[in-house]
């Protein structure tokens, strides 16, 4: 006779309900955030205000969600525990360094810099994480440098250019 029952104990589904209050709360702060920004109509009728409203609207719908997936018996289709790995905090702190130096310096440096050196940490960070051996090589961190420049440059031009939404910039001329 096997058994059907595949809901964790009781005490497993508090974690999943406060990640699902988690989820709530941000998405009904985004909401609050959302109601400061203007709602003028831009280009084809949409305001600046639009996608805030939508990722606040989707993240509170996926909030409650989880709440009621987890306190109705939890999360049913996941993969059963075994031996979790310790957290790797230098990949962390290489990850939190570059987003706390991108906002840091956005408006020093500009987007484009700011931007890259985030790319850079980040991925400096995810690369360790993996075990990656040639994480410390100059050739891994050009590289790195210029993949970071080559996605952030056009984002800032698009930006700037062809959506006329001003972003800090290094130069007054725009286009760095």
């Amino acid at each position: 006779m096997t058994n059907t029952d595949t809901s964790p104990p009781s005490g497993a589904t508090w974690p999943q309900t406060l990640v699902g209050a988690g989820v709530l709360l941000t998405g009904l702060g985004m909401a609050w955030g959302a109601t400061g920004i203007s709602s003028e109509a831009g280009y084809s009728g949409v305001g600046p205000n639009f996608l805030p409203w939508l990722v606040s609207i989707v993240l509170t719908i996926c909030g409650a969600w989880i709440i009621w997936e987890a306190r109705t018996g939890g999360f049913r289709e996941m993969d059963e525990e075994g031996p979790t790995a310790p957290p790797y905090w230098t990949g962390f702190v290489w990850v939190s360094a570059g987003l706390l130096l991108n906002a840091g310096l956005i408006t020093t440096i500009g987007f484009v810099l700011s931007c890259t050196l985030c790319y850079l940490l980040a991925v400096q960070g995810l690369r360790r994480a993996s075990g990656q051996p040639i994480a410390n090589a100059p050739a891994t961190w050009i590289k790195d440098l210029l993949v970071g420049l080559a996605i952030s440059a056009p984002v800032f031009w698009a930006f700037t250019k062809f959506l006329a939404i001003n972003l800090p910039g290094l130069t007054a001329t725009g286009w760095i």
